[in-house]
C-alpha cells in the first residue's frame, strides 16, 4: 500500500525524523520563514519558538550577522577539505572554543553534528587507550534514559528505549548506570535534587568490580539529561563521577551537545558544575545551528598521546568530507562572537530565576506531576491517560501549537528551552500558553 492522500500527497516523498508521518501529513505543521524568536508558518501565523529551534537556535533564527558571515563565506571559498588541508577559520574557530573550557580541554576535533561528535569521542576514547598500551580497555559505560545521537556508537551507550529496540544487539561490552531521577523524593525541584548522589552511582563501583577498571575505556553522560525530558541528577553527582573515573583511570566524556554555549547561563556544563571531563561533545549551539556542525573537545593528555605514539602519518583514523565546513565555520565565528558581544551566558545567568518562577508556577495545574528547571531549561511531567504512554503530553504539544507557542514532547515529558535572547515578556507568553494549553486538554 502507497501511504499518500489526495489531500496532502506531496508531503509523501520525505520521510520525516522522529515524527508520526501518518498523522503530520494529514495535519501538517508547516514554517515557511523564522526571525528572531518566531516562525511564520505558511498560513502566515506567528509561532513563538520556545524550544530553541530543537535546543540549537539559541541566538534566535537568522540573526544578522550570522547569515551575512555564511553569505560572505559562500561566494569566497564554498567547500575545502580536511584532509591533508585546511583554511584559517577552522583554526581560529577551534581556538574561540578551546578558550571557553576548563582545565586541558583544548584540542577541537570538528564533525557535523552530535551524533557524530559521540561516535567520535567513542572511538576517540577507544584508541587512546589502545595507542596508550591498555587496550584491554574496550568497555563503555552510559546511563538508562540519555541521549547521545543515533550512530550506533550513540544508541549503544544511550540509554532510550525506542532508540534502540529495532536495531540488534548494537555494540558488545556496553553496561547503563541507573537513570538518576526519583520522582517521590524530588518532583517539583528548583534546580539539583538536594539527594545523595551515591544512591545511582553505586552502581558504577559495582560495574567496576564486576569487569575490573582495565577493561573499562569511558563513561559518558550528559551533564543534564536533555531529551528524555529535561532531569538534574543531584547535587555533587558529576563531581563524585569524575572522582570514580579518575581513581580507576576511566575516561568521563560529557555529551555537552544541548548544554553548551549558555544554555545553562555559562559557556558549558563543565564550567557550570566545576567538573573537568576527559572530553566533551558538542554540536546544536555552536553556530546557532544554522549550517550542520559539531565537535568534540579532547583533554591535552589524550591530543599528545596520539601524536607522540604515532611514529609518522596519520595519528587519527577518522574524520568527515564536511569536517569544518567553510559555512559551518563561518557560521561559527560569528556565534560565538555574537555570544560574547551580546552577553548572552550573562543574560541567561540573570533570567533564570524568573523563567524557574514561571515554570514552577505551573505546579498545580490539571495532569502536571514534576516540575524540573536549570538555566533555560525546563521540562514537565505529564500523567498518562488510560495507561497510553505518551497521548497526553502529545495533546499538550499540539494544544500549546494552537496557542502559538512550539515546545518539545517526548514520551509524557515536554521540554521547554527559550531562545537565550529572551526577556522576561517573551517568557511570560510561554508560561501562559502552557497554563491554558494544560487546562484545556483532556
Amino acid at each position: 500500500m502507497k501511504h499518500t492522500s489526495s489531500k496532502n500527497d506531496t508531503l509523501s516523498a520525505y520521510w520525516m525524523p522522529f515524527t508520526p508521518n501518518k498523522a503530520f501529513k494529514e495535519e501538517p505543521r508547516l514554517y515557511s520563514s523564522a526571525r528572531g524568536l518566531y516562525y511564520t508558518t505558511t498560513e502566515g501565523r506567528k509561532i513563538l519558538d520556545a524550544f530553541s529551534g530543537l535546543w540549537c537556535s539559541n541566538l534566535g533564527h537568522c540573526h544578522p550577522k550570522i547569515s551575512e558571515a555564511i553569505q560572505n563565506q559562500a561566494s569566497k571559498l564554498d567547500y575545502s577539505t580536511a584532509f591533508n588541508f585546511g583554511h584559517e577559520g577552522a583554526f581560529e574557530l577551534a581556538n574561540v572554543i578551546a578558550d571557553q573550557f576548563p582545565g586541558d580541554l583544548n584540542h577541537v576535533f570538528f564533525t557535523n553534528s552530535g551524533s557524530e561528535a559521540v561516535d567520535t569521542a567513542l572511538k576517540m576514547a577507544l584508541a587512546y587507550h589502545r595507542i596508550n598500551g591498555e587496550g584491554t580497555r574496550t568497555r563503555l559505560i552510559g546511563r538508562v534514559n540519555g541521549y547521545h545521537g543515533v550512530g550506533f556508537g550513540g544508541i549503544s551507550v544511550g540509554g532510550m528505549v525506542n532508540n534502540r529496540k529495532f536495531f540488534g544487539s548494537l555494540l558488545s561490552g556496553v553496561d547503563h548506570l541507573p537513570f538518576p531521577y526519583n520522582s517521590e523524593k524530588t518532583a517539583f525541584t528548583r534546580g539539583e535534587p538536594d539527594t545523595d548522589p551515591m544512591e545511582y552511582l553505586t552502581e558504577l563501583e559495582n560495574i567496576i568490580a564486576l569487569h575490573d577498571a582495565s577493561t573499562i575505556a569511558a563513561v559518558i553522560v550528559e551533564p543534564v539529561i536533555g531529551s528524555a525530558g529535561m532531569f538534574l541528577p543531584p547535587k555533587g553527582y558529576l563531581k563524585k563521577l569524575r572522582e570514580i573515573t579518575k581513581k580507576h583511570g576511566i575516561l568521563l566524556i560529557f555529551d555537552e551537545v544541548i548544554t553548551a554555549f549558555g544554555r545553562l547561563g555559562a559557556a558549558n556544563a563543565a564550567s557550570y558544575f566545576g567538573v573537568t571531563p576527559d572530553i566533551c561533545t558538542l554540536a546544536k549551539g555552536i553556530n546557532n545551528a544554522a549550517v550542520p556542525m559539531g565537535a568534540v573537545i579532547a583533554d591535552e593528555k589524550i591530543y599528545d598521546t596520539f601524536l607522540d605514539g604515532t611514529k609518522a602519518g596519520v595519528e587519527f583514523f577518522h574524520g568527515y568530507t564536511y569536517s569544518a565546513h567553510p559555512l559551518a565555520v563561518a557560521a561559527g565565528l560569528a556565534a560565538q562572537k555574537a555570544y560574547q558581544e551580546e552577553a548572552i551566558y550573562d543574560h541567561v545567568k540573570a533570567n533564570a530565576k524568573y523563567f524557574e518562577d514561571g515554570l514552577h508556577s505551573l505546579k498545580g495545574s490539571p495532569h502536571i506531576t514534576d516540575i524540573r528547571n536549570i538555566g533555560f531549561a525546563g521540562g514537565l511531567t505529564i500523567a498518562q491517560r488510560d495507561g497510553i504512554a505518551g497521548a497526553r503530553a502529545y495533546d499538550l504539544f499540539l494544544k500549546a501549537y494552537e496557542l502559538g507557542i512550539a515546545v518539545r514532547s517526548n514520551g509524557d515529558t515536554i521540554a521547554i528551552a527559550p531562545i537565550l535572547t529572551s526577556q522576561p515578556k517573551d517568557l511570560d507568553p510561554i508560561i501562559s500558553a502552557l497554563s491554558k494549553a494544560v487546562n484545556e486538554i483532556n
